[in-house]
């Protein structure tokens, strides 16, 4: 886990040990039908229709689909779980801006990593690091694969419930298929995600034309008094906006891929005005939707709240809503593990990680190696322990890590004031951003001591982590010599090498 130097020049594989290669061997091949120079590297291949697609088709999963009641619940009326709707969108615009000019005056992939390692050094970085490959990660894609594996076997299953072992089956199925797309092919990792993003508004098309089409024909029963005061409760409106943030959650994907996105100076700020604006506005007009047709009760009632609206309104084509929310899934998936590996890819880089996971297929171009690192994890998380109970004391990480990486911004601003800043926020947008999510850490810890300690227990493991692989460095020789065996035997294994730069 040290730095290295690039080596590799022109068309060919150097036939080195460091390479996987022997003595005599013949250069494979770096030619690929995508890169017409032939140089082993990650392209810049996000265009700005599919850097919105990142961004949207990761934002809305399950949730919107299933159960947006936690906001009504918390909030006590109709009139302000809308209001809290419009404000989370408000908060996450903030927040993507923010992130905006981070990703345009530091133009390296891997999102949260790279922006806490700019501003705060290695230590801390790590630390997020070791969090997200141990824990977070692995968890997050095996909750959103097993939500995907439950609603694409319903509609075979229905009336009756879907078998456990089935479940985990289409799982593990749809992770594979995930981790192969991402492996194999960059654009047609893209292509796909935009395909799904389409299926996703669609879906929500579906609910909110024929909700709004009643709206308008005077189905307002459900509107009156809606910002009744009498049910609500000031100790609930935090966990409200905690649930609207964690719905809105997705908007610094784009971030972690920065390296591969045309023209990042105006591509970045673009796509996070349009994906937010575009999601804000679908969640708004989907709830409002839900309303006209159930009453506040129904909607509380109800395990997915899209399934009841569809029976409401749709009869029997209300059986396609498993298969929408199952493509939401995926999409989700696709989007997220194609962030994630770029995030272990610059890691890897920085020295933070086996040298492997930063190098490139020779044909594919794709960072093979950090894409497949999360697989194993996830398919055994998938069939052991409780992985709902691990999200839980690990979301809380994610909110005290992007609020580090947001006051971040504040610190460099006043530290590093000569930094290129193609795209620069008003200072008080951050400020408002990073006390909202240390706000949510604040009341995390209020809210569950126990679960939330043991994450943050976890997450300190990362200091003796960091001073055992990366600190101390004087390792025996045959435990390097092991190391540097076992590293060229995956390169020749992956048909990986080192990027050309």
């Amino acid at each position: 886990m040290t730095r290295r130097s690039v080596n590799g020049e022109g068309t060919g594989v150097n036939n080195t040990p460091q390479n996987g290669g022997h003595p005599g061997d013949t250069p494979v091949p770096k030619e690929d039908p995508d890169s017409p120079h032939g140089k082993v590297e990650l392209k810049k291949k996000v265009t700005l229709l599919r850097g919105i697609s990142i961004i949207i088709g990761t934002i809305i999963g399950a949730g919107i689909f299933i159960s947006p009641k936690g906001i009504l619940k918390n909030s006590g009326s109709v009139g302000i779980s809308l209001v809290v709707w419009i404000a989370c969108g408000v908060l996450s615009l903030f927040g993507a801006l923010s992130y905006a000019e981070l990703g345009t005056s530091i133009k390296k992939s891997g999102g949260h990593y790279t922006y806490i390692l700019e501003a705060f050094g290695p230590q801390m970085a790590f630390i997020r690091l070791w969090a997200d490959i141990i824990a977070i990660r692995p968890a997050g894609l095996a909750v959103i694969s097993l939500a995907f594996g439950q609603y694409i076997l319903e509609p075979i299953f229905m009336p009756c419930g879907v078998p456990e072992i089935a479940i985990k089956l289409a799982t593990s199925i749809g992770i594979t298929s995930v981790m192969y797309l991402n492996s194999m092919s960059t654009s047609w990792t893209n292509r796909i995600q935009i395909l799904l993003t389409f299926c996703k508004l669609l879906a929500v098309a579906t609910i909110i034309v024929p909700g709004l089409y009643m709206l308008f024909k005077g189905e307002t029963r459900n509107f009156e008094n809606a910002f009744d005061v009498s049910n609500i409760k000031l100790t609930g409106l935090p966990l409200a906006f905690y649930s609207g943030m964690y719905a809105y959650s997705g908007w610094f994907y784009l971030n972690f891929v920065t390296e591969e996105v045309e023209n990042p100076e105006k591509t970045v700020p673009l796509a996070i005005c349009i994906s937010m604006a575009i999601v804000t506005s679908c969640y708004v007009l989907t709830n409002v939707a839900y309303y006209t047709v159930m009453s506040a009760e129904e909607l509380l009632a109800s395990q997915s709240v899209a399934v009841t609206f569809a029976e409401k309104t749709m009869g029997n084509f209300s059986v396609a809503v498993p298969v929408f929310v199952a493509l939401s899934c995926f999409g989700t998936m696709n989007g997220c593990l194609f962030a994630f590996s770029r995030m272990f890819y610059v890691a890897s880089r920085e020295g933070h990680l086996p040298e492997v996971l930063s190098m490139i297929h020779v044909r594919r171009h794709t960072p093979l190696a950090a894409v497949i690192i999360l697989y194993p994890m996830t398919v055994f998380q998938l069939f052991v322990g409780d992985i709902y109970s691990l999200l839980n004391f690990m979301s809380f990480l994610r909110w005290l890590f992007i609020g580090v990486a947001v006051l971040g911004l504040i610190y460099m601003r006043y530290t590093r004031p000569d930094m290129p800043r193609p795209f620069k926020v008003p200072l008080f947008i951050p400020a408002i951003f990073s006390l909202t999510c240390f706000f949510m850490v604040f009341l995390s810890l209020y809210s569950d001591p126990v679960n939330t300690g043991i994450g943050f227990a976890i997450s300190l493991t990362g200091i003796p982590a960091y001073y055992i692989f990366i600190v101390f460095d004087r390792r025996p020789k045959w435990l390097q010599k092991s190391l540097d065996s076992f590293n060229r035997s995956v390169q020749i294994i992956l048909e990986v090498i080192p990027a050309e730069h």
